[in-house]
């Protein structure tokens, strides 16, 4: 009606509109990822309410709405080749690497802080799951090896859905709900049920697409392919995460294929590009904007403890499992040995963000320590942000990584 307030959901959209493409001009005077500027300005968001009210993040908004089409088209965009290159570095960090994060952070909060092993190891599970949008694209603009960058995203891929399935098996385990046998078993068939859900939905799209030379439809086909294999996966309680990714892949490795016309192609690369910038920059101002001080405050001698256990589990996966697979298959003559610089900066790029935000906000009330739980979640997400995310691009510079390492 005439002189009506507008509704506060129009509000907060048109909002987010001025405020992106602000926060982008003003990080690239600065010479930092607007990921982190995004999080500083949810950061101050939360300190100072707008309007007296405090907004609230709601965790089936961050899961639902943001993740899948982030890592949809995140495995879109993957480069087939670079990517059947580097699965076994891959399955490696995805797999036993988060299992291994997972451990090392609940063994260390354990034995540090006196907090029961099954809640510390629900706090390793969330935070297991690395997510380097906030440097992959510094790494692209340094000219990175492409190989380099498709190892750091992918891995970001594929362990944000064992991540999840982990997180679900030690939640179930808190709560008494299964055993550790029942919970391995669980793991393994959820990944390969998940990859086959992913791959029979992005067979299907990209069959479906072939059928038509409209690339309104195929681009909507797109769309359907990541929040339809979604909804699918859990409709029949299987990661929903791991789907999307194969389902992006598949329907990614066709993009080049006769079976999209070039329109839709050029459609589809527009589209995804300009909602991945939406959807990321949404992502990380709602990380800033979750993140209470209070519960910083109050959490501080776990958010500590747990950072260190973060970066001593990363070490141990990147230079021990990963470095040392790498040394060994090229002895054999199997594999070509990953540089010791690339090492260091797949170390370092091990940030955290959307996927251990969504599932701290998800965390049910009745977790003991919940809040203490969340503090301690959201402290380390905010290090990996500020610190790891901000320096990101001098530990490429000082590992002196070029193309020709390719």
């Amino acid at each position: 009606m005439p002189g009506s307030d507008p509704p506060l959901a129009l509000l907060l959209l048109v909002g987010l509109l001025v405020a992106l493409p602000l926060i982008a001009f003003v990080a690239g005077r600065l010479r930092l990822p607007y990921t982190v500027v995004m999080v500083l300005v949810g950061l101050a968001v939360s300190v100072v309410p707008l309007g007296g009210s405090v907004i609230e993040v709601s965790p089936e908004l961050a899961v639902t709405l943001l993740l899948p089409g982030l890592v949809f088209e995140a495995a879109y965009r993957l480069d087939g080749n670079e990517l059947r290159r580097s699965f076994g570095g891959v399955a490696l960090l995805a797999v036993p690497g988060v299992l291994i994060t997972a451990v090392v952070v609940a063994v260390v909060l354990q034995a540090t802080t006196g907090l029961a092993l099954e809640q510390a190891f629900l706090i390793g599970a969330i935070v297991s799951a690395t997510d380097p949008v906030a440097v992959v694209a510094t790494m692209r603009q340094l000219r990175a090896p492409s190989r380099l960058v498709t190892l750091v995203d992918a891995e970001s891929l594929f362990n944000d859905g064992t991540a999840v399935l982990v997180y679900a098996i030690a939640l179930a385990g808190l709560g008494g709900e299964i055993s550790l046998a029942a919970g391995a078993v669980d793991f393994v068939v959820g990944i390969g049920a998940s990859v086959a859900i992913g791959a029979l939905l992005g067979f299907a799209i990209a069959w479906l697409a072939g059928r038509t030379e409209d690339h309104l439809i195929e681009l909507t086909l797109t769309l359907l392919a990541a929040y339809g294999t979604y909804m699918a996966a859990g409709i029949v309680h299987q990661s929903g995460i791991i789907g999307v990714v194969v389902a992006g892949i598949v329907v990614g490795t066709y993009r080049h294929d006769t079976l999209f016309t070039a329109r839709a192609r050029e459609a589809i690369d527009t589209v995804w590009e300009f909602l991945a910038f939406v959807l990321t920059g949404v992502a990380f101002l709602l990380i800033g904007i979750a993140i209470s001080v209070d519960l910083l405050r109050e959490a501080a001698v776990y958010i500590a403890w747990g950072v260190v256990a973060v970066l001593v589990g990363r070490a141990l996966v990147i230079y021990g499992l990963l470095g040392g697979s790498s040394w060994i298959g090229h002895r054999l003559g199997v594999a070509p040995q990953i540089p010791t610089a690339w090492l260091h900066v797949i170390n370092w790029t091990g940030l955290r963000g959307a996927v251990a935000m969504a599932l701290a906000l998800s965390l049910p009330s009745e977790v003991p320590n919940r809040e203490l739980l969340q503090g301690t979640i959201f402290g380390i997400v905010l290090f990996t942000v500020l610190v790891q995310g901000t320096t990101a691009e001098r530990v490429v510079r000082w590992a002196g990584i070029s193309r020709d390492q390719d």
